[in-house]
């Protein structure tokens, strides 16, 4: 850990474990970054990532914008025997459709005008690594073609070049879109989509994990906190709660955005409702965290035990009620599932 994070009161993350105890979770740690998920839905998914990581084979992310495929495809590199070699990022959505080839093949002089000199492209600087193709879906139906072919075959040619260059760096492609929709639409190449299906993962939107929010954003707090030098001791229960109500379309960047802006504008060490954008903050009525009816505002163990019969009741939903293989999924016993199931009068 950083010196500068300790800027941070250790209250911060301390207290964590007081939220989450008895939360089933799944980590994943590669060696600069980690994955940690509260949410049941995902823990499949990371156990698959696992596996993936562990084979020479092409991935593909599906996912909103910010929910955390670059991330993802970095961890993945990191978990697999390719660690030690680079991991490159082609944005193609951000690239000229007429210089997306010449960025990933490379280039000759002359191939195109202002190409004054060979330049390399990223399945060449990648070498052994890793290549992850960020918005594939824009590639042209010619360029999905070479694709194709580097996938299939490892071959290509620089643009302008007549000479066949082998690629030996491993793929992955990433998209906010459904790419077999596309395909029904003919805006994609059907055997590039099964190419690439192969292993596939569906990142959920940050609206579908509440219970990942407070973690994510007492993270995102204690690490601006060291960045910028300012000091936080605690995070009122209200500001938390904004962010758990918000549906946060941007997902996991547009968090950690909200709370990089919420760190610079806080007073006195607190984070409170009043740090957050008007988009996010609570109504003016709800900021005490008083009830609709007046009563007072729920405690700790009361917010512990709402996400808890959450996770028990969507994984019984995940399973069709089969109580053997949620209690297994949930890491505790069939007896401890009855009582808690008791416990929040899910029995009947």
């Amino acid at each position: 850990m950083s010196p500068d994070l300790m800027v941070c009161s250790e209250e911060l993350v301390t207290d964590m474990p007081g939220f989450f105890a008895g939360l089933p979770q799944r980590t994943l740690h590669g060696q600069t970054r980690s994955l940690v998920t509260y949410t049941p839905s995902m823990f499949g998914m990371l156990d698959e990532l696992e596996v993936a990581a562990a084979h020479d084979v092409t991935v593909l992310f599906i996912g909103e914008t910010g929910s955390g495929k670059t991330y993802l495809a970095r961890l993945l590199h990191e978990l697999s025997a390719r660690h030690d070699q680079r991991c490159l990022t082609v944005a193609c959505g951000a690239l000229p459709p007429d210089l997306i080839e010449s960025e990933l093949f490379g280039h000759v002089k002359g191939a195109f005008t202002g190409a004054e000199s060979d330049r390399e492209g990223k399945f060449a600087a990648a070498v052994g690594g890793t290549l992850l193709l960020d918005e594939i879906d824009v590639l042209t139906p010619q360029q999905q073609a070479k694709l194709l072919r580097v996938i299939e075959t490892g071959e290509y040619e620089p643009v302008g070049s007549n000479d066949t260059h082998i690629s030996s760096a491993r793929l992955i492609a990433a998209s906010n879109c459904d790419l077999q929709q596309l395909v029904g639409m003919g805006k994609f190449r059907i055997d590039l989509f099964y190419r690439l299906n192969t292993l596939s993962f569906h990142l959920l939107p940050l609206r579908e994990r509440p219970w990942d929010i407070e973690f994510l954003a007492r993270i995102f707090a204690k690490q601006e906190s060291g960045t910028h030098g300012i000091e936080l001791r605690h995070i009122e229960p209200e500001f938390l709660g904004a962010l758990r109500q918000y549906d946060w379309p941007g997902n996991i960047r547009e968090l950690e955005n909200v709370i990089r802006r919420a760190v610079l504008y806080s007073h006195d060490g607190v984070l409170e409702p009043a740090d957050l954008p008007g988009t996010i903050r609570p109504p003016q009525g709800q900021a005490t965290g008083l009830a609709d009816d007046g009563q007072e505002p729920l405690t700790l163990g009361d917010h512990v035990d709402q996400i808890e019969q959450r996770i028990i009741e969507q994984t019984l939903l995940r399973y069709d009620h089969h109580r053997v293989r949620t209690a297994s999924e949930l890491g505790i016993s069939r007896v401890t599932l009855y009582n808690k199931m008791k416990k929040f009068g899910m029995l009947g």
